[in-house]
């Protein structure tokens, strides 16, 4: 069958808050995508764009290989893509373009061609792939390969008789095991393993256990794998696990799910069939405090080796919680935290502000419970409107010069919220700032009481403490200042 070049269109040196992280994970859902279509009998290789400038290298590609066939699929599995930054978006542009001039049939699947299919199909894309997208492209492709009408196809949008052509959407796949293994031999691990030793941290790959969040946040967009939760089973995974420890020489991994482990006693059998390989991990991963106070989750999450859980704390106001429909409570937020803490698991605070009604009582409250629990660790963000959640529909009228950010440290409020960008900036800015300067203290004290259990790391935190004494004071100023301008 015919040469597929597969690609996708997230490059970690347009977004430079992630490139200076130097944490780079290869494009999980492409791989899945690659992996099935091999399985069917198409040639396949990718074009994998995280490490690398700007689109225009993918010419030298196209002019070589001549694909027939230019499927640019975005991988859903990280949340960066779901955010549709512009940068991206016009790297996908471009890289559309260049595949039109090679005599490629472009297909592109990713959330903003979800989101914006008109856009994309206006820059020359054949075809989008709406949601989730393997086997719409393998049913696509098969047609187009022996000439059958795909005007009744599930899942995808073109152009007929010079009009935008938008077909009933595709339901997700439900056995996920059906799926083979992702095409991890596409991917040249060496050049990840560089990148990461850049960081400091041991080299992390990234697996996806589950699919989709049935939640109901009315921020949080799910254009790929929608409002469903399907699992691959514990055996699956482990089977992953061995291959890439086996092949790669990999032990730590980023479970990137939206929601780790929520199907009952998945856990609990994941962490039998690690003992029964004799499978020694580290792991990290998201979830919810309700979710994780249930039975014993926490104890075989830390037997089987989690090392670190990414809640969505979001705030420590009752009120902005529930305007949120997060259907969590400030209660278990402590709750989870502090047994977290005692089982030795590392736990990080997903914060977010400027939501709808939020004013100064609520963003004292959630600073307050920072200082008092003192994750590990905390990401900030302000409220981020997405096409198709109940958040959007809300403050969409005010998007009239700008809805998506360049790229994730853009931090504009795109909507009128309490107060202005400068204020959240700043705000987010102090945060991180008093977070970092309790770290050293705390570290500081650990130095006098327990000299031996102090790291690197700790020991710089300690130093930097004559950067962040000062600082927060003057942030405190400045954002009392931008706090009684208002918005």
């Amino acid at each position: 069958m015919s040469n597929i070049l597969f690609s996708h269109s997230y490059y970690y040196k347009l977004d430079p808050k992630q490139w200076k992280n130097k944490n780079p994970f290869p494009p999980l859902g492409t791989l899945y995508a690659a992996s099935l279509l091999r399985k069917n009998g198409f040639d396949v290789a990718l074009f994998d764009t995280n490490l690398l400038d700007s689109p225009k290298s993918i010419q030298a590609v196209l002019h070589k290989t001549k694909p027939a066939y230019l499927v640019i699929y975005d991988d859903g599995f990280n949340y960066l893509t779901k955010m549709c930054l512009t940068n991206m978006r016009e790297a996908c542009f471009e890289m559309i373009h260049y595949g039109k001039n090679h005599n490629c049939t472009v297909i592109v699947c990713s959330s903003d061609s979800t989101d914006h299919y008109t856009e994309y199909i206006e820059k020359g894309a054949d075809f989008i792939l709406q949601g989730e997208g393997e086997i719409t492209l393998l049913e696509l492709l098969q047609r187009l390969e022996t000439a059958q009408n795909i005007d009744d196809l599930n899942g995808i949008v073109f152009r007929k008789n010079n009009a935008v052509q938008v077909n009933k959407k595709r339901e997700v796949q439900h056995t996920l095991d059906d799926f083979p293994m992702p095409a991890w031999d596409l991917v040249n691990i060496e050049s990840y393993r560089h990148i990461w030793k850049q960081s400091g941290q041991e080299f992390t790959l990234n697996i996806a256990t589950t699919r989709g969040c049935p939640y109901k946040c009315n921020w949080c967009a799910k254009p790929i794998y929608g409002n469903r939760y399907n699992a691959h089973s514990p055996e699956y995974i482990v089977n992953e696990i061995a291959f890439l420890k086996e092949n790669f020489g990999v032990k730590r991994f980023w479970m990137c799910d939206d929601i780790f482990g929520l199907k009952p006693n998945w856990v609990q059998e994941f962490n039998a069939r690690l003992k029964e390989q004799n499978l020694r991990i580290s792991y990290y991963i998201q979830s919810r405090v309700d979710l994780l106070l249930k039975e014993d989750t926490i104890d075989c999450l830390a037997e089987s080796g989690l090392e670190e859980v990414w809640v969505g704390a979001e705030s420590a106001s009752q009120k902005i919680l529930d305007a949120m429909d997060k259907g969590t409570t400030v209660e278990q937020i402590y709750q989870a935290t502090k047994i977290l803490k005692d089982k030795k698991i590392r736990v990080a605070f997903f914060l977010q502000f400027g939501y709808l009604t939020e004013n100064q009582e609520d963003i004292v409250k959630t600073l307050e419970m920072v200082k008092e629990l003192m994750p590990d660790n905390i990401g900030i963000s302000v409220s981020y409107p997405l096409p198709g959640t109940k958040f959007y529909d809300k403050v969409k009228d005010d998007l009239k010069l700008k809805s998506n950010w360049t790229d994730s440290d853009d931090f504009d409020m795109m909507f009128h919220g309490t107060y202005n960008t400068n204020y959240y900036r700043k705000l987010q800015r102090f945060v991180h700032k008093e977070f970092r300067k309790r770290q050293g203290f705390q570290n500081l004290k650990q130095l006098f009481s327990s000299p031996s259990s102090v790291s690197v790391p700790d020991l710089k935190s300690i130093l930097k403490l004559g950067y962040y004494i000062p600082s927060t004071y003057l942030d405190a100023f400045l954002l009392k200042k931008l706090e009684q301008h208002g918005s």
